[in-house]
């Protein structure tokens, strides 16, 4: 399992796995705290319009073409959304279904309208991702992680989602206080001079864009499960903030890591052959680990 074969073949994917949950799992504390968790399943699903658009301007289907497209159309999405919801003064739940369900249609209209139906979208990819397929042909042993050559070859995905991380760590240290108190108190906050608009409006792109750097790599069944499961689970674990986001990151971690190596050698240890969708071995565990606070969380009978 450790051989120079992991290397090449798993360890990539399962380095991968672990940066989209960990990424995903931080922003979702604040967002759950802020009832805003269904925002990374409308952005996994809002990105349609701009795949389109973005091979209609260009031609191309090149990943990082379509990246962008996905990007835009998310962060447009999360404007409309936040202004929907101040200006018609409704619950973010209305407003997120009604951009949800604007923006698929007109990905579809654009899809039929321009002739980009050639174009093949393979729903299996979206929703699963292709976490699997991310390996490193030029890694030749553990030596190949000293070998600069070799680490030109690792899957752009990885150096991606490491740098996602990196965005998402920064932002939680740097703006931890105010972020606290736009969670739990923001008319405190608004007291105190912070610009809470712009910090929630930050906090919501920044989770647009570890979604949508996610999305291909991993689809939308792991990227939803990170935003929500993590979090939840951890908050019903304890009830300080500090502990919850560290307690959530290493969920995400566990789920991501244990996931991927029993989607791939579960089925082996106990004598079959065809190995699972590490995408849906990952959302599952998750959602047991989550299972398992309900039932036996510290805290998991709060007041309302």
């Amino acid at each position: 399992m450790m051989g120079p074969e992991f290397v090449a073949l798993s360890l990539p994917p399962l380095l991968i796995g672990i940066c989209v949950a960990v990424a995903c799992a931080v922003p979702g504390n604040f967002l759950i705290l802020r009832s805003q968790a269904l925002i990374g399943d409308a952005i996994s699903h809002v990105v349609l319009p701009g795949i389109v658009l973005a091979f209609i301007i260009t031609g191309s289907r090149a990943s990082a073409t379509l990246l962008v497209g996905a990007a835009v159309a998310a962060v447009f999405s999360i404007v409309a959304i936040d202004l929907i919801r101040r200006v018609g003064r409704i619950e973010p739940g209305a407003a997120m279904g009604v951009v949800f369900t604007t923006m698929f249609a007109g990905g579809v209209l654009l899809i039929e309208q321009f002739g980009a139906g050639s174009v093949h979208l393979d729903v299996e990819h979206a929703l699963f991702g292709n976490l699997e397929g991310l390996i490193w042909l030029d890694g030749f042993g553990w030596a190949s992680l000293l070998d600069p050559s070799a680490l030109a070859g690792l899957p752009v995905e990885l150096p991606r989602m490491a740098a996602v991380l990196v965005l998402v760590t920064a932002f939680t240290i740097v703006f931890w206080r105010p972020l606290a108190m736009l969670t739990f108190d923001e008319g405190f906050a608004q007291s105190l001079g912070l610009r809470t608009n712009w910090l929630g409006l930050a906090l919501v792109i920044l989770s647009a864009i570890a979604a949508v750097a996610a999305f291909e790599a991993v689809g939308s069944i792991i990227v939803i499960a990170m935003f929500i499961c993590p979090p939840a689970a951890a908050r019903l674990m304890t009830n300080r903030l500090a502990s919850q986001v560290w307690m959530s990151a290493l969920i995400a971690a566990i789920s991501a890591g244990l996931g991927y190596v029993l989607a791939g050698y579960g089925p082996m240890w106990l004598g079959y052959g065809a190995s699972l969708s590490a995408a849906g071995m990952i959302a599952t565990l998750s959602g047991l680990i989550l299972a398992g606070a309900a039932l036996f969380g510290k805290h998991r009978h709060r007041a309302r």
